[in-house]
């Protein structure tokens, strides 16, 4: 495995047993085979685990926490043990199309770009596509991803140009909150508009409590980007807005 022009795949899971093996085998049937991916557990209680340690492939690293500590501390002990020089992230009951990587590190390496997302389609809980489809945005600086958060599964960007960020312990958005890190450093993230990443939306998930995501998501204007009062007002109108709009 050569590290030049690797991409270091992070998935933190947790009880993600019933989706997991899907989802790695859509890393293994990548048309591009440089990369390694680390997975983080977080403490599960099904057999998560013993999934993971079916694959044979060096490419594979599990790390196991020793507590339950959360998503955002998952996925910096991941970011801790990458040695790619490009970072991809995947949620462990998602997918990716085959030539995801192949696809996106060509838009990246042929335009010069250090940062880029993907359109993502939505599928269910048996992995059928609803027919939904969310465009990623052309071109977004940090104003921009303050109102339009990239598709976790969707993002990569270039290590060795940016280095590595690492985020703050808060249960939810914390993908939001390492996008607004990088964004800052890249200047600008690009959207390579074909849907290259399968959003599984699930009952019970963090991402349906819209209630508590919008209380995130004025966390993450107040405390942690320090917005003024005005404009986190602004914006969480806006985020309400698209939510609903959605719907």
């Amino acid at each position: 495995m050569s590290t030049k022009n690797l991409v270091s795949i992070v998935m933190p899971t947790y009880n993600a047993a019933k989706y997991i093996k899907e989802t790695i085998d859509s890393i293994i049937g990548q048309t591009y085979e440089n990369w390694e991916l680390v997975v983080v557990d977080d403490c599960s209680t099904d057999n998560t685990i013993d999934i993971i340690n079916t694959y044979d492939d060096a490419r594979i690293n599990l790390v196991k926490l020793s507590k339950n500590q959360g998503a955002a501390v998952a996925r910096n002990t991941a970011l801790q043990n990458v040695t790619g020089e490009y970072i991809a992230f995947l949620d462990s009951d998602d997918l990716w199309d085959k030539e995801k990587l192949t696809k996106q590190l060509s838009f990246m390496k042929e335009n010069g770009y250090v940062f880029t997302s993907t359109d993502y389609a939505e599928i269910n809980e048996a992995g059928e596509k609803t027919g939904t489809v969310i465009k990623s945005h052309p071109k977004l600086d940090y104003e921009g991803v303050l109102k339009y958060c990239p598709g976790n599964s969707t993002v990569m960007y270039n290590a060795k140009e940016l280095g590595i960020f690492f985020i703050p312990d808060i249960k939810r958005r914390n993908d939001f909150v390492m996008w607004l890190q990088v964004i800052k450093k890249a200047k600008y993230v690009y959207g390579l508009p074909e849907a290259l990443t399968y959003y599984r939306v699930r009952e019970g998930s963090l991402s349906k409590n819209k209630k508590k995501l919008i209380k995130y998501q004025w966390k993450v204007y107040r405390d942690i980007e320090k917005l003024p009062l005005m404009k986190s007002v602004y914006l969480l109108i806006h985020k309400i807005y698209t939510v609903l709009k959605k719907k």
